[in-house]
């Protein structure tokens, strides 16, 4: 759907420029000459190329972009918000524990689907990679209700979700591999050895799957797959590392300019009321400055491949590939290497070098302000696109470089390679320096070599590339410590403990915790429902512990908000003698509850009838008495909804013994006790917010 912006097929409207012209057997069509392809301007009988055939290409270009990309933003602000931005933030936080109501849902994955593609083919500066992973685990969430052994089970879930992360990544790269590191080392909170295998066994299927379906049409599972036939030199490791320094420092400026206008756009009254006419501005801008520059009018991904790729001799007439070389008869004589290069730059090259840096600048640019709207968009491909045109870049001085040494030192075995043979490869320093900016960007090491490898099919080049995301990820962290996913889980205020912060101060539970005095408890036996109503009124707690009274604050348990308010509503509706002063009673103990109310305040017709009582008011099911003695309310016993047995740790545990406890058990809450008794409560909030004040 990108090539729309363009024109048409004639014969086949629903194919692409490339396919079209391979239908109509001209597969080695130059930009301007496919006869198969209708622009814009000739469908309406105008052919002379002048001024008003350019502003007829222009304004359809424009439109079509804008068009595409305000029905994607309608879509997903009318039927599911939560279809926006990446979703790997959010992934993140529901893996560690963090419930997102209605995120993972299905009008979330009909509508992401549908405004993916619209998004994407508008040209805005995104990819489609992040919401890819979204939607793979929206399939298993959905799935997973199938099976009541995974639904009703929210650690068994986000086992399900871990594998769909990594199929995710397996189906948007081609990675299968890739897609199981992915989900290791940047989505998944707590990994275990059986979700491993099976997010193996579901990447392993999604990269069958996508084989058979052969999107890419070139039977090849890899999205940008190259074939260099040349080995990279030691000395080459300078330009690596250089490209991993400027990754590191790309990223960071990103990260921290995409931050400081995410920021603006959440207080901002009119942006946060307006998100359709945002996304209709940044598409016309980013439209109208791409129309001009031939590397940012094409689809990203488009764009990639084309700075991955070598020149060979048949791509001689490509700007990319203007060498000057000797040339008899449209023959190549004088042949120097592969690409049969003489070693200067032509005239097009030199065009080409100057629309590269600004087409650096522009993605740049585009991707800060476009990251963040009200579309789905992932960062990967704009991340690769990036770092793809400063790799190549610099591919093609070092390539200058490397064949000026050797006009000047012939005999040195460090800067001649052999002849026939390519001594400097810019598509090479392209495919290093997307994976550098990338891992500038997202911080990720591991997955992300991996994904490369199986993005490319280059094994030869790995070291190369571990290199440059190792000097990224090194100088990244030095400017700003958070990627991108962490800084916008921050920004949003998102409860997510990162498993690789680190908590060097000596602080203890009781200096963290909020005391007894400032929460809200619940007492065992000396409460009423009405009571019980206004503090679910008047507080926004997930829970509440359970103690005694307030005067010894003996721990008995804790009670969530669900779980109550779930109860006192069923209560209201199928008993009729609950009132607002009956009183409720949280105990499994059957003898203190009958020392505490004794048989006489019920009128006992028979013993058959008694039992049926005392085991109604014990187990707290819909079955009542008929009558009361004396008009004494009917109590409740909700001991079957209290946690017995809930977490606590003493007021002198040390904080970073907490903090590894919320981080592997995937708690939210923890009491502080001693001796047994109540001092206070540490929620994930309270460490988050401490953790930020320690930093700053």
């Amino acid at each position: 759907m990108s090539d729309l912006k363009d024109g048409i097929c004639a014969d086949r409207f629903w194919l692409d420029r490339e396919h079209c012209c391979w239908s109509a057997n001209d597969s080695a069509f130059k930009d301007n000459d496919c006869k198969s392809w209708t622009t814009w301007p000739e469908m309406f009988h105008y052919y002379e190329r002048d001024w008003l055939y350019g502003t007829l290409d222009f304004f359809f270009f424009v439109l079509w972009a804008v068009a595409m990309a305000g029905l994607a933003v309608s879509l997903v602000r009318t039927f599911a918000p939560y279809a926006c931005g990446s979703g790997i933030p959010e992934i993140k936080c529901i893996l560690s524990g963090f419930v997102i109501r209605g995120y993972l849902g299905k009008w979330t994955f009909v509508i992401k689907s549908v405004g993916l593609i619209l998004a994407s083919a508008s040209g805005l500066s995104l990819g489609k990679e992040g919401p890819m992973v979204h939607l793979a685990c929206c399939i298993g969430n959905i799935f997973s209700y199938l099976f009541p052994k995974y639904g009703l089970n929210e650690a068994k879930k986000r086992e399900i979700l871990s594998a769909s992360a990594a199929a995710g990544v397996s189906v948007a790269f081609g990675a299968p591999i890739g897609g199981v590191m992915f989900s290791l080392e940047e989505a998944s909170y707590y990994f275990p050895l059986k979700t491993m295998w099976r997010s193996f066994f579901c990447a392993l299927v999604a990269g069958v799957i996508l084989r058979f379906v052969n999107p890419f049409g070139s039977d090849q599972t890899s999205m940008f797959h190259v074939d260099y036939s040349m080995r990279w030199t030691f000395m080459e490791l300078i330009p690596f590392a250089m490209l991993g320094i400027f990754g590191g420092i790309l990223g960071s400026l990103f990260i921290w300019a995409n931050i400081r206008w995410c920021a603006y756009r959440k207080n901002s009254r009119w942006l946060g009321a307006n998100p359709v006419y945002e996304v209709i501005i940044v598409t016309a801008i980013t439209g109208a400055m791409s129309f001009f520059n031939p590397y940012t009018r094409k689809s990203a991904s488009a764009l990639i491949k084309q700075l991955f790729d070598r020149c060979g001799p048949e791509d001689y007439t490509m700007d990319l590939c203007d060498y000057n070389r000797n040339i008899t008869y449209g023959v190549v004589v004088d042949k120097v290497d592969d690409n049969y290069h003489t070693g200067d730059l032509g005239n097009g090259l030199h065009t080409a070098f100057m629309q590269l840096i600004m087409a650096l600048g522009a993605k740049l640019l585009f991707t800060i302000f476009t990251f963040g709207v009200k579309v789905p968009s992932g960062l990967f491909v704009p991340s690769l696109a990036m770092g793809a045109i400063a790799g190549r870049l610099l591919g093609i001085k070092v390539e200058g470089l490397t064949y000026a040494l050797q006009q000047s030192y012939p005999n040195s075995e460090l800067w001649t390679c052999q002849i026939g043979r390519d001594c400097a490869m810019p598509g090479l320093y392209a495919m290093v320096g997307a994976a550098a900016v990338l891992g500038g960007v997202t911080r990720m090491t591991v997955s992300l070599v991996v994904i490369m490898f199986e993005l490319t099919g280059s094994l030869e080049f790995i070291v190369p590339t571990m290199a440059a995301v190792m000097f990224a990820k090194w100088v990244g962290d030095a400017i700003y410590r958070r990627g991108i996913y962490d800084a916008h889980i921050e920004l949003n205020g998102y409860p997510f403990l990162d498993n690789k912060d680190e908590y060097p101060y000596s602080t203890v539970a009781g200096q963290v915790m909020r005391s007894s005095a400032e929460m809200r408890l619940i007492e065992q036996h000396s409460m009423t429902v009405g009571e019980l109503e206004a503090l679910l009124r008047e507080t926004n707690c997930n829970g509440f512990p359970v103690v005694n009274d307030h005067r010894q604050m003996l721990v008995v348990g804790f009670c969530t908000r669900m779980d109550l308010n779930a109860v006192l509503k069923n209560a209201r509706k199928t008993q009729q003698y609950v009132t607002t002063n009956s009183p409720v009673h949280f105990s499994t103990d059957v003898d203190l509850v009958n020392q505490s109310f004794p048989s006489q305040q019920f009128l006992v017709v028979d013993d058959r009838q008694q039992q049926q009582q005392s085991s109604a008011f014990v187990s707290g099911d819909n079955v009542v008495p008929s009558s009361t003695y004396a008009g004494v309310p009917v109590p409740l016993q909700l001991g079957h909804i209290m946690d017995v047995a809930p977490m606590t740790v003493a007021d002198q545990t040390p904080m970073e013994t907490v903090i590894d406890m919320f981080r592997k058990l995937g708690l939210r809450t923890t009491m502080v006790t001693t001796n047994g008794r109540l001092l206070g409560i540490i929620t994930k909030k309270d460490i988050l917010t401490f953790m930020r004040e320690g930093e700053h």
